[in-house]
Order: structure tokens, then sequence, then C-alpha cells
């Protein structure tokens, strides 16, 4: 049996949502697969709660170990994937081992690889490795690794010339961990790149192995020590010194920029990785990747 006051009740209410309610909308359409909503994407974007890109992916190839351990500091500060792949040679800084450890063969090997790790660009870190086959010879070997790769390749001879660029910076000092004859011809190199160098030393170390052993405190001495006064920035190669971690002590004490081997190596990959984005923003690591309102003001 049905309670009368239930059903006065039910249509009460009911005659109430007719009279303040408006007819409901149709159901937006669907997006065909792979569009989307165009009102949805401004509504997430006023509320900031767009979906964040993918973080992006450089591959290293590195020679043998020393300090490779820059690398996944870098991926901390900096929020991005930086998968290394180790290649062998002869670990001495001379000519002939420089020239094999840079090699097309050895290189392929490299990207072959970091080939599974969903690659945005790649780069070969080694200064000396890429400086040796002079600049036209640096320019080959990098298009050899992209072919070879199938993404945008560079070195960390070519990075370190684009980053100076980068900054507006051209008279520069090179302190360097080779032996002399090897620093002089990164000097020829970022000669001919059109880079003054104003003061340029080595510190006649023979090998990768023997760089990486230098402590924090010895990195920081031998970059102090070959600055000069009339220089726009202080440039430090060699991917076997960890430097990553002293960037932004040396920019303090010097005043300028300084720009090294795995930070440029860094930079350069992620700019060829999607070079529609600024390099991403981390204190502590320079000028480089400092914001452009902080670059603008000299702050490093």
């Amino acid at each position: 049996m049905i309670d009368p006051t239930h059903e006065a009740l039910a249509a009460r209410e009911a005659r109430a949502a007719r009279e303040t309610h408006l007819p409901s909308d149709p159901p937006a359409p669907t997006p065909p697969p792979g569009h989307s909503d165009p009102a949805a994407r401004t509504a997430e974007e006023a509320h900031g709660s767009r979906r964040p890109r993918p973080a992006l992916t450089a591959g290293m190839i590195y020679p043998d170990h020393a300090a490779e351990d820059d690398y996944p500091l870098g991926e901390r500060l900096l929020g991005v994937h930086l998968p290394v792949a180790h290649i062998y040679g002869t670990d001495l800084h001379a000519v002939p081992e420089l020239l094999d450890l840079g090699s097309p063969d050895k290189l392929a090997g490299g990207a072959a690889e970091l080939s599974s790790h969903g690659l945005d660009s790649i780069m070969w870190a080694c200064t000396s490795g890429s400086f040796v086959y002079g600049p036209q010879g640096a320019l080959r070997q990098v298009e050899e690794l992209a072919a070879a790769a199938g993404v945008p390749a560079s070195s960390t001879s070519l990075a370190f010339v684009t980053a100076a660029a980068s900054l507006g910076v051209s008279r520069v000092a090179v302190a360097a961990s080779y032996p002399d004859d090897v620093a002089a011809l990164f000097v020829d190199y970022l000669t001919a790149a059109g880079i003054e160098i104003v003061a340029a030393a080595g510190a006649g170390i023979d090998t990768a192995a023997e760089v990486g052993t230098l402590s924090r405190e010895r990195v920081i001495a031998l970059a102090l020590a070959r600055d000069h006064r009339d220089a726009e920035a202080l440039l430090v190669p060699d991917t076997a010194m960890r430097t990553l971690g002293v960037v932004g002590e040396l920019e303090a004490r010097l005043g300028k920029p300084v720009l090294t081997a795995n930070q440029v190596t860094i930079w350069e990959g992620l700019r060829l990785a999607d070079p529609r984005r600024e390099a991403p923003v981390a204190r502590g690591l320079g000028a480089l990747f400092a914001a452009r309102t902080e670059r603008a003001h000299g702050n490093g």
C-alpha cells in the first residue's frame, strides 16, 4: 500500500526541480583519438593543473671511469634523465690514444648501448677526444654519431663554444688538466671558433684516472690559479674532473662565469633535446643554468 503523504511530497519535489533547473546540456562530444579538448586544456592551464611535460633524456657516452658521478648529480639538480654508457681505450692524454678513443666505431657502440633509453639527444662526453680531431673533424664526428643514434648529437668541445656564445663571452682563460701539448690543441680549437684566449695553462696530468682522483679543494685551486683578470669567463675542460659541484663556488670567488666540461655537456645535451625549451634552472650550477633575469644582473 502506497503512503499518500509520501506520494504528495515526492510530487512537490519533482515539480520544484522542473521549475528551478534548466534542461541539461547534451554531453560534449568526445575528442577524436590524438586530440585534446581545447576547453578542458584552457581550464587546466587556468588552474595550474596542466600535465607536466616528460623529463628530457640526454644520453652521455663517457670514456672509461673518472667523474661520471657528475651526471647523476645533474639529474637530481635538474630533474632530467642523463643515462651514461662507457666506452674504453688507453687512458692517456696523448694524441694517438685520443684519436682512437673518439673513433666512429667506439662512439657507435656507445650509442647502441644507450638506444633503449628513449633518447632525445646524445653527447660525446669528452673534451680532448673531440677537439683532437680539429674543428672540421669534430663536426664530422658528431654528424656520424647523430646518424648512428638517430637523434641530435654533439660533443663537449662543441658545447664549450655554444655555451660561451650563449653567455655572450668571447675572451676567456683556460684551466686545463692536460699536458701542455694537449692543452694547446684545445686553445687552437677555441681560437678557430673565434674565442680569444687571454691565458691558458695545463696541469700536466697524463691520465683521466688521475684527474678523477683530484679532491674538491685541488680542483678549485687548479681553476683559481689559471684565471686571468682580463678573461670574461674561465673554461675548465676535461670531463674526468669532478666540477659540477664546485661551479657555484668558483663563480662566487671569481665574479665571472665558469664553464666546465661536464656542466656544458649536460647543458648542450638538454638544449639539443628540445631547442624550444630554455635550459632548466638550478642554483649552484653557474650562470649557464641561471634564469635569464639572473644572468642579466650577473648572478650565477
